[in-house]
């Protein structure tokens, strides 16, 4: 299936649009930009030079994603969430050599609002909770939130937060499954204590 691009939309020229893809309001695609295939870009998506966007990524509105940010396969984006890509910005002072990758991770999604920090690495099905300020790497299946964003819990690949109160003690590893869709996960290193 073809992609659908409004009208309103720019697509700057060398830009690939995979198939089943659909640009909608008042979008910017920049040269350069891969967008995979089943994505949706929301009304006011920006998307920058050479940006690289896996297969069924969907970017809710008002969502500027900047040169030096991938975005892997089935990534969520929420509305207004805001990546960077220079750590130190001045006006006057030009700092493209600067840039500093982002790379988030396949199936992880980011919560409406949050700020995702450049140079940072968010994990596969993380979960960076609304609002949030992300200054550092987030690992696999995290949920993490807060300003700074702090780890709080573990997620599913489904995005329910995996429940681990019902151990005491630290075991290593740590087995348990998740409530919601029943996959198993296994976490080394974490304290679990049961909550009475």
């Amino acid at each position: 299936m073809k992609p659908f691009v409004h009208k309103t939309s720019i697509i700057d020229k060398d830009v690939h649009i995979g198939g089943n893809t659909k640009i909608w309001q008042w979008c910017h695609v920049s040269e350069g930009a891969f967008i995979g295939s089943n994505c949706t870009l929301g009304q006011g998506v920006f998307i920058g030079k050479n940006v690289v966007i896996g297969n069924g990524v969907k970017i809710q509105n008002n969502v500027s994603i900047y040169e030096g940010v991938t975005l892997e396969d089935d990534v969520f984006c929420g509305p207004s969430c805001v990546f960077t890509n220079v750590i130190n910005p001045r006006s006057p002072f030009s700092r493209k050599d600067e840039y500093r990758r982002t790379l988030v991770k396949q199936g992880a999604t980011i919560g409406a609002n949050a700020t995702i920090i450049c140079g940072n690495t968010i994990g596969r099905y993380a979960f960076v909770g609304a609002g949030s300020l992300v200054t550092h790497n987030i690992s696999d299946h995290r949920l993490a939130y807060g300003v700074p964003a702090r780890a709080k819990g573990w997620t599913c690949e489904c995005g329910r937060e995996l429940d681990v109160t019902a151990y005491h003690l630290v075991i290593n590893p740590i087995e348990f499954a998740c409530g919601s869709c029943g996959k198993k996960y296994r976490v080394n290193g974490v304290e679990v204590v049961r909550k009475d």
